[in-house]
């Protein structure tokens, strides 16, 4: 009796049953390439290349085997397939039929060798531009081609490939001047079977993510004509001749392009027409990779160096060029279908290499026995999903500006070409882009005087004054990048602002949320200056980064009329000083403690009571007058000077939150709360303070109730008045 039992312990390691695995998903993913690779080798050696498609399909499969082998050894999903793709097979096909077809036109009867060179040199070129952004790291620059010559270009791609299978399944390209001849019964019979294909694979893959459904229907397809042969009592080559089967295809022996013969008959002067062609495959191949990327980095929630795929796609792809194959890429549904069915390492990418180089072997002598439709089917499937995507599916998602902008790019590529459509498509980008900003409003918020303040604490009868006169200041927080439409609304904006508030005197700009500035804009900003000047009102300019100031400086805008600030806090106290300044009549104000607290009190005797249980003393600039974490056993009065808060933020860093100035209290909410000092006091400026201990603030509550309750009130003002303007200050905010 045999032992197997040193199978069954080579079958328990570790590392044979995830090689098995891999083999059996490589596998699997094979049946799917092996019908990709028909329908494609079918699309692009169609019309006067159609006696070539058994070239046409080895040269496909040695394809698929050499980008699977490269990319499944280099790329950074260890599970990756890649192989030919409906996007690239679609320009590729583009690109072989204008070459053929202008050969053909001109009496060349000689079609394979031009075609496989050209097609060759576009997937060399295309391998460098790959790898060049990989080694650039210039991947993710990609993403900023505007959705709208993206999504053009991806619909055109998608009715191409509808084109093109109609093409595959009838035998001749679908246009205005051929209408008729598509009207016939024959006709309309092979287009009804190629789109009975179609919707059985549509209708089938809405309801399962079967890997079988391709293959199985295109089996299915097969075997039901063949059946209708028998039946109907048809011969092979009765059906041959009507054009339902493709014709019977000699053995292909690969060759490659780059011999010195074929090189000298190549029409090279062709480039120049043919660089449309060129740069569509660079550009579908480059977009398909990044897309599925993201695809299959969904699919498997694991993370792709985009980088590491570009250069692993542009050494297949310069590898593919050197054998006379085509451009392919990154495979989203093989990639995503072999993790789903557990393979994890790089052989499963090479056993589907593996299978498309046996497929070499087998020649292409079956070929003559499968219908056209069941080829065209597949290829109309795959064309409507990408229509739909790129198409139907944007009409929900764009506005309805770019979604014109959209049709119109793959309008003008399927009638123009590839050259046209990117031109017209970047400039329709750019256009699209200036009228959806030119909508963004420049100014985020606006705010006067009044509302809106510095974080400096002022006295009452200072904030009195801004309350009457803050609208002398009228300020506009501005966004986004600023260009001439934009910029000239803000023009008119301030134009009718200046005509509303004629009291106005600063009119101040915050850039800090501005990204940048075109030249023509910078215009604008001097017919602001001009209508200000005439008003009478200065302009503030905070946050300007140097590239705004080198702009303005350029149109000599900062002049000595305009304020220049690096802090918005810093701006607005330097203007309410002048407003204050202007209206306080030149009166000293306040000078003692005793006006003050008269004033604050309305009480003479409540003002001469507290004032003698205050201690007074004088601090220079940096000094400490309080501590955070120190305990709160006094609050201060601060008669003249000025003093900062500032918070020790733990990490050895320290930010001041705000400034106190003449006739303010600091410290009041700690005597009453009894916690401990929240931040430290800082003199900013030489400053008179008068000190209330907390032994007497005590006193004054048992002994004088009334002060006491006078004192009281008095800070319940000072917080109301601080409470008030953050509400005002967060309604300005939401604006």
């Amino acid at each position: 009796m045999v032992d197997f039992a040193w199978a069954e312990g080579a079958l328990s390691h570790p590392r044979l049953r995830l090689a098995l695995r891999d083999v059996f998903a490589g596998s699997v993913c094979s049946v799917f390439s092996i019908t990709y690779c028909l329908s494609y080798a079918a699309l692009i050696f169609s019309g006067p290349l159609s006696h070539w498609l058994s070239y046409g399909i080895a040269v496909t499969f040695l394809s698929a085997t050499i980008l699977a082998a490269i990319v499944a050894w280099r790329s950074s999903l260890s599970f990756a397939i890649a192989g030919p793709d409906s996007s690239t097979s679609a320009v590729i096909a583009t690109l072989a039929a204008t070459m053929a077809d202008r050969l053909h036109a001109a009496g060349d009867t000689q079609l394979l060798a031009p075609v496989l060179i050209i097609t060759a040199l576009a997937t060399g070129v295309t391998g460098i531009v790959l790898g060049g952004l990989g080694l650039a790291r210039a991947g993710r620059a990609v993403r900023f081609v505007p959705y709208t010559v993206t999504g053009g270009f991806m619909g055109a791609t998608g009715w191409l490939i509808v084109v093109g299978a109609i093409r595959v399944t009838v035998g001749q390209k679908l246009g205005l001047h051929n209408v008729g001849d598509f009207l016939t019964a024959e006709v309309i019979g092979k287009l009804a079977a190629a789109l009975a294909v179609a919707a059985v694979l549509h209708l089938l893959v809405r309801r399962s993510n079967s890997p079988f459904i391709m293959p199985g229907v295109m089996l299915a397809a097969i075997i039901i004509f063949h059946l209708v042969l028998v039946l109907a009592g048809l011969s092979v080559n009765d059906v041959q001749d009507s054009g339902w089967l493709f014709a019977q295809q000699p053995t292909a022996s690969l060759m490659l392009p780059w011999h010195p013969s074929l090189l000298a008959a190549f029409p090279w002067s062709s480039l120049t027409w043919l660089s449309g062609d060129l740069v569509a495959v660079i550009f579908v191949t480059v977009v398909s990779l990044l897309l599925n990327t993201a695809g299959v980095e969904i699919a498997s929630r694991r993370e792709a160096d985009i980088e590491s795929e570009l250069k692993a796609l542009g050494l297949a792809s310069i590898a593919t060029a050197a054998l006379g194959g085509y451009v392919g890429c990154l495979s989203l549904s093989r990639s995503a279908l072999n993790y789903t069915l557990g393979g994890r390492g790089r052989l499963s990418g090479l056993t589907v290499a593996a299978i498309s180089a046996l497929m070499l072997v087998v020649g292409t002598k079956f070929v003559g026995f499968v219908p056209k439709y069941a080829l065209g089917g597949p290829l109309i499937f795959a064309g409507a999903r990408l229509l739909h995507r790129w198409v139907v599916q944007s009409a929900g998602q764009l506005s309805r500006l770019e979604y014109l902008s959209l049709l119109a790019v793959a309008f003008i590529i399927v009638e123009w070409g590839f050259i046209a459509g990117v031109l017209i498509g970047v400039v329709i980008g750019c256009a699209t882009f200036a009228v959806s900003a030119s909508r963004v409003n420049a100014i985020k918020f606006s705010f006067d005087g009044s509302e809106y303040r510095s974080r400096l604490d002022r006295s009452a009868e200072e904030l009195a004054i801004l309350a009457r006169h803050g609208r002398e200041l009228q300020g506009m927080a501005l966004q986004s990048y600023l260009f001439f439409g934009s910029a000239n609304r803000l023009y008119q904006h301030v134009k009718a602002l200046l005509s509303e508030r004629p009291e106005c005197r600063f009119i101040l700009f915050d850039f800090r949320l501005v990204t940048g500035i075109d030249s023509s804009a910078t215009h604008s900003f001097s017919q602001i200056k001009q209508i200000a000047g005439e008003s009478g009102a200065r302009l503030v300019l905070v946050h300007l980064k140097p590239e705004l100031q080198r702009a303005f400086e350029a149109i000599r805008l900062l002049s000595d009329n305009v304020m220049v600030a690096n802090d918005l806090d810093r701006a607005l106290e330097s203007c309410e000083e002048e407003i204050i300044a202007t209206h306080s009549g030149g009166a000293g104000g306040l000078n003692s403690l005793r006006d003050w607290f008269v004033t604050a009190f309305g009480s003479a005797e409540h003002a001469d009571a507290l004032a003698a249980r205050c201690r007074r003393f004088e601090v220079a600039p940096g000094e400490i007058v309080a501590r955070q974490g120190d305990p709160s056993n006094s609050m201060h009065f601060l008669l003249e000077g000025r003093v900062g808060i500032v918070v020790d933020m733990g990490d050895g860093s320290a930010v001041r939150v705000r400034s106190l100035g003449r006739h303010t209290t600091i410290g009041e909410m700690g005597l009453i709360s009894g916690r401990p000092r929240s931040a430290t006091v800082q003199a900013e400026a030489p400053s008179v303070l008068y000190e209330l201990s907390l032994d007497d603030f005590n006193e004054i509550k048992r002994q004088q109730p009334a002060l006491g309750q006078a004192l009281l009130s008095y800070v319940i003002a000072v917080m109301a008045e601080r409470l008030s303007f953050a509400s005002r200050v967060i309604g300005v905010l939401h604006r």
